[in-house]
């Protein structure tokens, strides 16, 4: 059985850019891509929300392949794609142009993604994975654990209707609407994942990111790309320079 999967889009046709947001965020974290996409994008645009995060269902286990096998369920075999995948999206996104997929992946953009685990950092992980559901009394209670939790941080204000996505409200109080055991996923075999891809890939990070650095990019078989002043959630800095990665795929 495939798990409900919320999905916003628009545009028309077979070219589709899949936009796959980061952990702990929502499709809504690409709200500003919008009206960019409607003047420079020639097709469709579809930003699903990954499993267990904002409005789709959760998994009974987390896998990069388990959440691509999902999204993958969303897509057409004729459809082409162009992924832009951010952080635990970009593996995603590796996961969907890999394997035996019937799909037709024409390129992978990877930004911010984590390319190196320590063992600190994953047993960090695997206690968030553990922990129960925190309830919140109020409304910014929650938005403020959100925006922490995704990244975001100083780049929205808890009031953003960005932020609605990433929260659900039972009988007065408030949650994050993440499932905890998406952090479960573990580190990504990023060496394998790229021999799996067929399509031209593309590892990009901002300047000021602290999750992964050029060296480490650099290690890894594929082009890469340094956008100058920006973070690790560069395509809500400024979505014009992350969409300029696109360029050669339109």
């Amino acid at each position: 059985m495939v798990a409900a999967v919320r999905v916003q889009g628009a545009g028309s046709g077979q070219r589709v850019l899949l936009l796959l947001h980061g952990m702990g965020a929502t499709g809504d974290v690409w709200a500003g891509w919008r009206p960019l996409l409607a003047r420079h994008w020639p097709g469709r645009w579809l930003a699903p929300d990954l499993p267990g995060h904002g409005g789709s269902a959760p998994l009974a286990h987390y896998s990069f392949d388990s959440v691509a096998a999902t999204i993958a369920a969303l897509l057409n075999p004729d459809d082409r794609l162009v992924v832009l995948g951010h952080s635990f999206g970009g593996v995603v996104g590796l996961a969907l142009a890999g394997g035996t997929r019937a799909l037709t992946v024409e390129a992978v953009i990877g930004l911010g993604i984590k390319v190196a685990w320590s063992d600190r950092e994953l047993a960090k992980a695997q206690a968030l994975a553990g922990r129960p559901v925190t309830w919140f009394a109020s409304r910014d209670e929650a938005a403020g654990r959100y925006l922490r939790m995704s990244g975001l941080a100083g780049l929205l204000g808890p009031d953003d209707p960005t932020v609605d996505a990433g929260l659900r409200e039972e009988d007065g109080t408030w949650r994050l609407s993440l499932d905890p055991a998406a952090f479960g996923v573990g580190a990504p075999d990023m060496p394998a994942l790229l021999r799996s891809v067929g399509a031209p890939v593309l590892l990009a990070r901002g300047e000021h990111d602290p999750m992964v650095t050029d060296d480490q990019l650099a290690e890894l078989a594929a082009p890469t790309r340094t956008l100058p002043g920006l973070g690790h959630n560069a395509h809500v800095e400024d979505p014009d320079a992350v969409l300029r990665l696109l360029d050669p795929y339109r």
